[in-house]
């Protein structure tokens, strides 16, 4: 049987999604739990591998399993014996052939800004943190021009292994409610970075720091010095992933 799975998990005591020896991984706990529920190894397939101190509430894996358990007592025997800050929230039947990374269409994230002159402590782990202001007009105007295809290169290290930097934003802006700013951006997918660098360079234009033309600049390709520095991963959480079909009805 072919099964997908929404994972939700608070990155924050995790050394990212992606197995590695000696460190705890998302990837590590879970595949341990279901070997545990399904009584063989399981080898997942993930739609987007979060790195240290990220969260997530919409991540999505698939399997294949060999079991008479339902989809659904997969899911609950699973996070019953999964760590507190992980759990396998849903999980259903999918075709033969479906795959949770290849298939996926989009991808969403969203990242949290507490932006007041005094630090927020139960915000702690799941937003950064920015005593000076603000000012929000400018935030949307950079979220605006995000929105579209370009050339993301100066937003992701120059060192790192992507080969093509051209990604389709259909989503990208800012909304405050109260202290907390939060910016939110859908791709079909994303480079490594790329969330926290552009983050961390709209940061720079919000105070007044860098001209909106020159951030407008940045997205037809440029150097990776030339934008602002990437934002603390504790504020980054990935939200959701898109399909062709409707996966948890």
């Amino acid at each position: 049987m072919r099964l997908a799975g929404l994972v939700e998990y608070d990155g924050a005591r995790f050394a990212g999604w992606a197995a590695q020896p000696d460190r705890r991984t998302v990837e590590g706990e879970l595949s341990e739990a279901l070997r545990v529920v399904l009584r063989q190894p399981v080898k997942l397939s993930v739609a987007g591998r979060t790195d240290a101190g990220v969260h997530a509430s919409g991540q999505v894996v698939s399997f294949e399993a060999e079991t008479d358990l339902s989809p659904s007592l997969i899911s609950y025997k699973a996070t019953a014996v999964l760590p507190e800050d992980v759990a396998l929230r849903r999980c259903v039947a999918v075709s033969d052939d479906f795959d949770a990374r290849r298939d996926a269409r989009s991808r969403s994230y969203e990242y949290r800004l507490v932006n007041d002159e005094i630090r927020a402590p139960l915000m702690r782990l799941r937003a950064a943190y920015e005593p000076r202001k603000l000012d929000l007009d400018l935030l949307t105007e950079a979220g605006a021009l995000v929105r579209g295809t370009h050339d993301f290169r100066a937003f992701t290290p120059s060192k790192g292994y992507h080969v093509r930097f051209e990604r389709v934003v259909t989503g990208s802006s800012w909304t405050r409610e109260g202290d907390l700013l939060t910016y939110r951006i859908t791709a079909d997918s994303f480079l490594y970075g790329m969330v926290r660098t552009l983050v961390g360079t709209m940061r720079e234009v919000g105070m007044g720091k860098r001209d909106i033309e020159h951030f407008g600049a940045l997205l037809s390709g440029g150097e990776r010095d030339e934008a602002g520095p990437a934002d603390a991963a504790r504020g980054l959480t990935l939200t959701g992933v898109g399909y062709d079909e409707r996966l948890w009805r």
